[in-house]
């Protein structure tokens, strides 16, 4: 029988590796639209995060600008925050 292969991705803050159900998606999609991604599979760009720390640390350096290719705005961010603190 063959085992099932499990997907890594890797946090764009800190760059650590990790299984794909462990990390936090935030998605981009055709319309530009950005937001955290509960269910893991929404059509779009997806860039991953370890926490909340990670993300903080990844808008303070851009790093979530540079994944989407696009400026995000400050309610937007702040929404995927709220996002983030009422859980998964």
């Amino acid at each position: 029988m063959k085992k099932k292969k499990v997907p890594i991705r890797k946090c764009i803050n800190c760059f650590e590796q990790s299984t794909k159900k462990t990390l936090l998606r935030i998605v981009k999609t055709k319309d530009n639209e950005v937001f955290l991604d509960k269910t893991g599979k929404a059509n779009g760009r997806g860039a991953y995060v370890c926490d909340l720390n990670c993300l903080e640390e990844a808008i303070k350096k851009r790093a979530l600008q540079r994944a989407f290719k696009i400026e995000i705005k400050e309610e937007v961010i702040n929404k995927i925050k709220e996002d983030m603190k009422d859980g998964k």
